[in-house]
């Protein structure tokens, strides 16, 4: 638990936000330390900088392409028992109706996953996430959506002890027999790195990526905005993952 934290942190501070607030923190120390208008000048101008980089759209969708095209959306007419979406982010406010508890990567996860599900007859949802700090898993705030999409109890699997990726793959694991099939649902960008760990640890699933957020770039001139923030976030957490994942390895 405490290494699960531990990466996390550290991913924090050498992913966008946490370099950009870092940069901040850092010229606003220097900023009022005698003699050090010029270290103050640099990282303010540093954060200033990058936070225009990670905002500016055309150079968030440059990070965010060479993951996504890697795979392209699910397109084969097998007959598979499992459909394993991972779990994603959600907030636990049950006085909040189900399309806003659970996140945008977390909500087209699902939907795409209750889609295969209705398309394969026979079929089952595989729904992984732990709860956290909150009262109640992913992995039910997940299921609970696909009930609500039509989507029967007997037709899913729900485990509440997945902390990350590697988790979840080990838990699909131990309900396949040996070289069987199953369809692994994730957003576009994360695919890469899931597909690793899931290999790691003897699986060789079916991909079926959603949650895009590549486009065709038309023009150059565009505005920094919070989105492409978002997307460079995104990103750039992936980059360290898959790093991460491979240096493990």
């Amino acid at each position: 638990m405490i290494g699960f934290y531990l990466k996390n942190l550290i991913a924090f501070f050498i992913q966008p936000f946490g370099l950009i607030i870092t940069s901040f923190v850092l010229g606003l120390y220097f900023l009022y330390k005698k003699d050090k208008n010029v270290l103050a000048k640099v990282f303010l101008s540093l954060s200033f900088f990058l936070l225009f980089i990670f905002s500016y759209p055309p150079f968030a969708n440059l990070l965010v392409l060479p993951l996504e095209n890697l795979y392209s959306k699910y397109d084969e007419k097998k007959t598979i028992k499992y459909i394993h979406v991972l779990g994603g982010g959600f907030n636990a406010d049950l006085s909040q109706p189900i399309s806003s508890n659970l996140m945008e990567s977390s909500m087209r996860r699902v939907v795409e996953g209750v889609i295969l599900q209705k398309q394969i007859p026979n079929s089952k949802i595989i729904f992984t996430g732990y709860n956290g700090c909150k009262n109640i898993a992913g992995s039910v705030m997940s299921s609970k959506l696909a009930i609500a999409l039509g989507v029967k109890e007997t037709d899913m699997i729900i485990s509440t002890k997945e902390k990350d990726t590697k988790e979840e793959a080990e838990f699909t694991k131990s309900i396949l027999s040996d070289g069987e099939n199953f369809i692994l649902v994730t957003s576009a960008s994360h695919i890469h790195r899931a597909m690793l760990l899931f290999k790691s640890v003897g699986l060789n699933p079916i991909l079926a990526p959603t949650d895009f957020r590549r486009y065709i770039v038309k023009s150059y001139i565009r505005m920094p905005n919070v989105e492409s923030l978002r997307i460079s976030q995104i990103a750039m957490h992936e980059y360290i993952g898959i790093l991460w994942v491979k240096l493990k390895s």
